[in-house]
């Protein structure tokens, strides 16, 4: 593998664009894809030109750009595939948050951010692009949103999976997971997105969905039969790994305690602020009609259950129904703490004879946010502590 690059630091985020044959428009969308990055991107980056066998003058337009912009490099493949291009790139790199978009950047660069976003924090392990949500805004024609949603379809029937688009030429994974996945994905083509995201799936890594704006490119390289014929192929031969259970991979160890506890915090304080935020709004709104003392209660009661649901899938990485009714209770049982406080803050006030409406809801949101740690202790170390026989995705932050 041949490379050119101008730029030496390590990047948070690598974005891999895979080509083959672009010399035509590879210039235009890589100083495009540069310059959006360089102005509204608020991560380190690096743009990869993956060039696999192109016969062209893509490899040296691919160079060109590496020599003259800043954070731009280029590889070289001395075989065909876009797959192997994809594999060879992110094992190559040493970011810690590999991504990849289409040459033609149909789809809209604001996805990028939110892309990314979920495996920098840790919160998931891949996350896709997809243009089959309903917020999503798709241009394109007939035949290939036929196609598209034919093709997805029928992953749903024949391998049961939970993502909705699985060739949306937009996705990102983060580097630990994507070596312990690669070495499963055997497709080297157009099939090597499904079959990670399979894959990822069947072994319970955690995939984001990002709806995009997606315009189609009329001038697509793509040899639509072809490609449907080596994707029917590929699914034919996932189903049978699935039946004979070749799909298994060894699961990350888990992280350090010190390193598991800092996530944990950093994503219950995440939960903390936004509930705090919704409790003092929901009393300012409802102190008026229902009088300070019921509006608090009210508040903490909505409250207490968002919180719980939050903290159960963000903050403890808790999915499935195994345990679920105990932890609700648990946390709803937790309740009682900031309910303690604030009925003291509440007595304060009245004591004191607080009249204005700011510094009774902040009295009450500081008495709130004061409970939080209390809370997370309990919840860390009984409700939303696994028992033997239940089920639990634990975290892979890093």
């Amino acid at each position: 593998m041949s490379v050119t690059a101008t730029a030496t630091a390590t990047a948070t985020v690598d974005i891999v664009i895979p080509v083959y044959n672009e010399e035509a428009g590879l210039e235009r969308s890589v100083r495009r894809l540069h310059a959006y990055l360089d102005e509204r991107f608020p991560l380190t980056w690096t743009i990869t030109i993956a060039d696999n066998a192109s016969t062209d003058r893509t490899w040296a337009v691919a160079g060109y750009l590496a020599r003259r912009l800043p954070g731009v490099r280029a590889v070289h493949l001395d075989r065909k595939g876009r797959g192997r291009a994809l594999r060879a790139a992110w094992l190559a790199s040493p970011s810690p948050v590999l991504a990849y978009m289409d040459v033609d950047l149909s789809t809209d660069l604001d996805a990028l951010l939110p892309l990314v976003a979920p495996l920098v924090s840790g919160h998931s392990d891949l996350a896709i692009g997809t243009r089959l949500a309903p917020d999503a805004r798709v241009v394109r024609g007939p035949r290939r949103e036929l196609i598209s949603r034919t093709y997805n379809l029928l992953l749903k029937a024949t391998l049961h999976n939970g993502f909705s688009d699985a060739q949306c030429g937009f996705k990102a994974v983060r580097r630990d997971v994507a070596e312990t996945l690669l070495p499963l994905v055997e497709d080297e083509e157009w099939f090597f997105d499904t079959e990670l995201l399979v894959v990822a799936e069947r072994n319970g890594f955690r995939i984001h969905e990002v709806p995009v704006d997606w315009v189609d490119d009329p001038d697509s390289r793509v040899d639509v039969v072809r490609t449907a014929t080596a994707d029917l192929h590929g699914v034919w031969r996932m189903v049978r790994r699935i039946t004979f259970g070749r799909i298994s991979v060894d699961r990350p160890t888990a992280p350090p305690a010190d390193v598991e506890l800092a996530g944990q915090l950093a994503r219950f304080a995440s939960v903390g602020v936004v509930s705090t935020l919704l409790f003092a709004a929901l009393v300012a709104l409802l102190a008026g009609p229902l009088g300070l003392l019921v509006a608090d209660l009210v508040a903490l009661g909505v409250c207490s259950v968002a919180n719980t649901a939050a903290n159960r899938r963000l903050t403890f990485s808790l999915q499935g129904r195994a345990g679920r009714a105990r932890q609700y209770a648990g946390g709803l049982a937790l309740v009682a703490l900031p309910v303690a406080l604030t009925l003291l803050a509440v007595a304060g006030i009245e004591l004191f004879g607080v009249g204005a409406l700011w510094v009774r809801v902040t009295a009450l949101a500081a008495a709130s946010a004061a409970a939080a740690a209390g809370r997370f202790v309990a919840l860390r170390r009984w409700v939303f502590r696994p028992r033997q026989k239940e089920f639990s995705c634990p975290s892979l932050s890093t």
